[in-house]
Parts: C-alpha cells; sequence; structure tokens
C-alpha cells in the first residue's frame, strides 16, 4: 500500500493530462490540497479520471480558493468517505462518522471550520498478516496564520484541534489512521531554513501543537521538544536527522532553486500504524508543478477494495453520472451572515495574491464572457453590429498623419521582444511587491519613436504617457543588473517602487543567493 500527499496550487497542475499525473506518482491513495476550485467549475476530466475514483471537499462562499480531492486507484476503494471533519456536511449513507468531542466549539464555529473545503476523509479495508482491519486516511489542507489577522491564528488553532479530536476519536474506535496533507507549519529546526531568523521559534502555538500531537518516537533522542501525542512523523521516523529536507518554497523569490524552503507537508500515522507496517516514507523534491513537492509513504499491508465507491464519490454527481438535475439543485440556501463576513477581507490562504488573480480568471473572466455575450444577443441589430467591432489599441487614439508610418510601427511593435524579468521579494514588509509593468512602456516608447523617425516631441511625449522606468543599478555584491519591485502591500509604502538583487533567495552563507542590495527609486524620477 502506498499513499502520497501533494499541495497542488490549483487544480490547472494537472491540465496536462490527469490520468497521466496520477499514474506518475505511482500510489493507490493521492491525495491534493489547494485544488482552488468550486463545484460548479469542475469539469469531468478532473473528476472522472479513468482507474481512479475520486472525493472533492469544495470551499463554500469563496471561488478559486482552498479545496481538497483523494484519488482512490479502483484496486483501492474505499467503503466508507465524507468530506470536512464535523460532520455537519454528512447527510449521504456511507459516511466515516465517530466525530469525537465538539463540547468546546459552537455551532458557528464548527461551521466555519468545514466552510472552507479542507478535509477529506476515507475509510479502507487493509490485509495485515491474516487480520483485516481498517485504516482512515484525513485528507487535509491546514489553515495559515497570517500575522495581519488574528483572528485566523484563532481560526487555524481550532483547526487543529478539531483534527486532533477526530483522528483521536478514528484511533479509539478501533481504526488505525492517518493523517496527510498540507499542515502550513514546520516542525522543528531541522525542517525550516533559517529558523534562526524567527522570533521564539518553539514558542510558536503551531509547533506547540504538533508536540500535542506527536509522540516521542518519531524524534531523535537528541531533540528537546517534549512530546505527548499519539502519531508519527513518518518522514523523521526513517530520517531523523536528514537536513535540507523541504516541501514548500516560494515561487516568488525563486527559492527552490537554493533549497531555501520549509517542511510543512507530512504523512502522520498511529504509533501502532507506523512502526509494524511503515516500511519507507520520503519527499519528492524533484517533481515540479507547484510550490510544494509530493511526500509518499509505503505500508506492508495489502489494500481490499470494496466493490463500489461510497456515496460521496464523484461519479455520483449528476452532472457526471448523465442525470437530469432537479430545480431545486440550483436553489441552495446560503449562509448570507458567513459569506458577508468572509468577503470583508482578502483571502487568507497560502498563495494569498495567487488566488486572488485565480478568482479573477475563474469566476470574473468567464462569467462575464457568458453575460455579455447574452446581453449582446438581445440587442437590436443596430447596436449588435456595432458592438461587434473590434476594440481599437492605445495607439489608435494617437494616429499619425502618415497611416503607412503607422503601419510599420505596429509591426515593428508585433516583432519586439518584451523582456519578463522575475525577482524575489525582498523583506516580510515587501512581500507583495511585483515586477514593474512599465518595462513594457518602455519597449513601446522606443520602438514606436524609431518608426515614426521623431525622436524628439514623440518620445518625450510617448515617455509622459507611458513613464518609463529609471535605469537599473548593479547590486554591489554580484554587480549584476537589479530588478525593479513595485509594493502591492497596503501601508505607508504601497505605490512605491524599489530596486533587488535579481538572484533567488537563499541562505546568507550561499554565494548563488541573492545579496541584500535595496534601494527606493527616487519619487522625482
Amino acid at each position: 500500500m502506498k499513499v502520497v500527499t501533494w499541495n497542488i496550487n490549483g487544480i490547472r497542475t494537472f491540465r496536462c493530462g490527469i490520468k497521466k499525473t496520477l499514474d506518475a506518482l505511482d500510489a493507490d491513495i493521492i491525495c491534493v490540497q489547494e485544488t482552488k476550485v468550486t463545484r460548479d467549475l469542475l469539469d469531468e476530466r478532473t473528476a472522472v479520471v479513468d482507474g481512479y475514483n475520486s472525493y472533492f471537499s469544495f470551499s463554500r462562499g469563496r471561488s478559486g480558493y482552498s479545496g481538497v480531492a483523494t484519488y482512490c486507484k479502483d484496486s483501492a476503494t474505499p467503503f466508507a468517505a465524507e468530506e470536512g471533519l464535523t460532520g455537519l456536511l454528512t447527510n449521504h449513507a456511507g459516511a466515516v462518522g465517530c466525530y469525537g468531542h465538539h463540547s468546546e466549539f459552537t455551532d458557528e464555529e464548527l461551521q466555519l471550520l468545514d466552510n472552507e473545503g479542507r478535509a477529506v476523509i476515507t475509510q479502507h479495508r487493509v490485509q495485515c498478516s491474516e487480520k483485516i482491519q481498517s485504516v482512515t486516511v484525513i485528507n487535509v489542507y491546514c489553515p495559515r496564520a497570517d500575522p495581519e489577522k488574528p483572528e485566523r491564528k484563532q481560526f487555524k488553532l481550532q483547526f487543529y484541534k478539531l483534527l486532533q479530536a477526530r483522528a483521536e476519536a478514528m484511533l479509539k474506535n478501533g481504526s488505525s489512521v492517518i493523517v496527510l496533507g498540507d499542515v502550513n507549519t514546520s516542525h522543528r529546526p531541522i525542517d525550516h531554513c533559517d529558523p534562526n531568523e524567527i522570533d521564539d521559534f518553539e514558542d510558536n502555538p503551531g509547533r506547540k501543537w504538533l508536540n500535542s500531537f506527536l509522540s516521542d518516537d518519531n524524534v531523535s533522542p537528541s531533540a528537546d521538544f517534549p512530546h505527548s501525542g499519539k502519531f508519527v512523523d513518518t518522514f523523521r521516523f526513517f530520517h531523523p536527522t536528514r537536513t535540507g529536507a523541504f516541501t514548500c518554497w516560494s515561487t516568488l523569490t525563486g527559492a527552490r532553486r537554493t533549497n531555501y524552503g520549509t517542511r510543512i507537508d507530512y504523512i502522520f500515522a498511529d504509533n501502532r500504524l507506523a512502526k509494524e507496517q511503515f516500511v519507507a516514507a520520503d519527499i519528492m523534491p524533484e517533481v515540479e508543478g507547484s510550490d510544494h513537492c509530493p511526500v509518499w509513504g509505503s505500508l506492508r499491508c495489502s489494500l481490499l477494495p470494496n466493490s463500489k465507491p461510497p456515496s460521496l464519490a464523484t461519479c455520483y454527481l449528476p452532472e457526471f453520472a448523465g442525470k437530469q438535475q432537479k430545480l431545486s439543485r440550483f436553489l441552495v440556501k446560503v449562509d448570507q451572515k458567513s459569506c458577508r463576513s468572509e468577503s470583508k477581507g482578502a483571502l487568507p490562504g497560502s498563495q494569498e495574491e495567487a488566488e486572488r488573480r485565480e478568482n479573477i480568471n475563474v469566476t470574473g473572466t468567464k462569467r462575464i464572457m457568458r453575460t455579455e455575450s447574452v446581453n449582446q444577443t438581445s440587442k437590436k441589430s443596430k447596436t449588435a453590429k456595432t458592438s461587434s467591432k473590434p476594440q481599437g489599441n492605445l495607439l489608435a487614439f494617437f494616429k499619425p498623419k502618415n497611416e503607412k508610418a503607422l503601419g510599420s510601427s505596429e509591426n515593428s511593435l508585433k516583432s519586439s521582444p518584451i523582456r519578463d524579468e522575475r525577482a524575489p521579494h525582498v523583506s516580510s514588509e515587501l512581500h507583495n511587491a511585483t515586477e514593474d509593468p512599465t518595462t513594457q512602456g518602455e519597449h513601446l516608447s522606443a520602438q514606436t519613436c524609431n518608426a515614426r523617425g521623431d525622436k524628439g516631441a514623440s518620445f518625450g511625449f510617448w515617455k509622459s504617457v507611458l513613464h518609463g522606468p529609471p535605469p537599473r543599478p548593479a547590486c554591489k555584491v554580484h554587480g549584476e543588473p537589479c530588478v525593479l519591485r513595485t509594493v502591492k502591500k497596503d501601508g505607508p509604502n504601497v505605490g512605491r517602487q524599489f530596486f533587488v538583487c535579481a538572484r533567488p533567495q537563499g541562505h546568507a552563507a550561499n554565494p548563488e543567493a541573492r545579496c541584500n542590495f535595496f534601494a527606493w527609486v527616487d519619487r522625482g524620477k
């Protein structure tokens, strides 16, 4: 039996061929997190894969955010499956059950904890020697604690407590338990690229929870963390002292090239299962496509498939089962209060800016296009004829007298390469900075002026319109051209531009990593 967990950072990771990707991972049970897809946007190619049965949990109220899915080979079909940790989302036969005590949570807290699509649970039968037993696999995408949103810190800790209560209840009920996924906390200093840069590393609430969740059995003798839990970190069980074993890297800073990351993706197993059945566990940093890499674990026991998938399987959804849907399917009652509260702030996910862009691309562009097409067909023919004309570009508003010159200018623009320069952010204050698009304006103004042969007034005009960027300085350590960035994070410096070293982020002792060069752009330039 082999299990794999992978934060795929968007279902788009599978667009090159989901079956091919699943087959390449070569596992019986594949758990993915951060699918960023809601049910209305889930396509059949992703939901129903030949040779697999799948189970999804979707975020409610937010599109392009969170979400987890579990794919099981047909030879590993579970006998029970359900969405969420609380049981509030379970209204079908074939649920897993056994929820534990929720006395410390309010009903509203429980609903919100399961509202973001962060857990799928499948239960399997396995053959261990001559004994048949059940193994419960809990696939989770734990929340990120946004330092600027105290309520999210509390939300994360509540999710941890709920997860622990459910896992231990399963264990107490007689099932072996595997908890796997993106936990969003690096456990020990060895699991972080630069723990000395973090104040009170050991006092972090997430790490304290991991200490209570994990047992001492998988910690090397040199570790000074007290542990009292019932579960084992299977990777550290087999590799107690391996360094540089990271599973997540910042894509904004290019940190994967210097292996400047953290280990926040885990496969936890109860003590008995880890000791008696696990034979290996490791990470797969060579697998790209996301800001995370897969993690796998192998057990000596063999899976016994159920005769058919449980009710939660996506193959039973009406849109994929070839059944006509009832009108009531589209009239779902929504908790308006929770939706309003969720929409007030920025998305709290691990890829906040990326999720915001994903949200725009998926729900904004596609749905607006559909609305426009309906409106256009309902308009009078005269209006439709007018709206069908192609939209002009910026050059159309500044037509020169010589149309032939403009034509040569546009041809020149089409053949002009526009440089795409990507670079890391420089600090926590500026982590939302992005590359400045005005570099493209500089190319456009130069090409237009050359084509028209007017290097005087025209150049000044275009530069005043497009605001070409200032010349790039060289960083002091490497002597290489810097990259221009713009602060996107709210605060006193929002909108300001600055230059930083173009190399990827890395440890200060790594000569291939970026240096600490930083320079604000003079507002007057």
